[in-house]
Parts: C-alpha cells; structure tokens; sequence
C-alpha cells in the first residue's frame, strides 16, 4: 500500500512541560493550604474594674542578713552575732508572722556553713521569701 498521508512533524524542540505543570500545581496547592490556615487564639476573661477601685500595695519590709569572711560571720539589720543559737533565735524573732523578704548577702570569702546554717533555718521553719545577692563577675 501506498501511503499518502504527510510524514508527522517530529518535535524536537519542544520542552515537555508536563514537570513544570507538576511543580506550579504542588506551589497552588501549598499556598492554599498555608493562606487560609486560621490564627490559633487563647480567649482571656479580663475582670471588669469598677472606677472606685484602687490597687492596693502590700508594704513589705526587708530584713537584711549579712555573713562574712571572719568572726562574727552572723550580721542581721547591723547587729553582729558570735553565736549561732544567738543569731537564730533575734532572727525568728524579727521574721515572726512577717510578710518581709529576706535579703541574704554573703562574701564571697566567707566559708560555706554559715551561709548553709542560714539556708537550713529558712528551709525549716518554711521561710520562701528569701533572696541572695550575688556579684556578676567579670572576664
């Protein structure tokens, strides 16, 4: 038989689209997803204040303990103790039934046991309002 038809143009130099297809359907897919995607919010119940109330400020006074590097090691609000029992108990009885916060300054020369004494105390009798200053130190 003999063929009459044309012979079919081979397209050589066209790129097959077919991956660049893919590639912007997988990005339209990914913008959707990612643009409609809603704000996670936590609702927060304010109290409404009435105008005729003011804030109150709890005054809460500071006893300051103070250990150093030699005898006495105990210094509270000035006054130096020798005595650890001694110490102990012009401690309990400034503190007792008090909001005060409890400021714990010890050197840095000082040995550890009384500052552990000191620790233990506030650890026994449930003392929680305590902090210690510390020096940053520099490089």
């Amino acid at each position: 038989m003999i063929n009459n038809r044309p012979p079919l143009e081979n397209n050589l130099g066209t790129p097959d689209l077919t991956p660049l297809i893919d590639i912007v359907f997988i990005v339209i897919v990914f913008l959707l997803i990612t643009a409609n995607s809603p704000l996670l919010t936590l609702p927060i119940d304010i109290p409404k204040a009435n105008q005729e109330s003011n804030l109150q400020t709890v005054n809460t006074s500071e006893l300051t303990v103070t250990i150093t590097a030699e005898q006495p090691y105990w210094h509270l609000e000035q006054q130096a103790f020798n005595n650890w029992h001694d110490f102990e108990r012009a401690f309990l009885l400034k503190n007792n039934h008090t909001t005060a916060a409890i400021i714990i300054a010890a050197d840095k020369a000082a040995p550890s046991e009384p500052l552990l004494q000191l620790l233990a105390l506030l650890n026994h009798n449930k003392i929680g309002n305590a902090k210690i200053i510390m020096q940053q130190s520099s490089y």
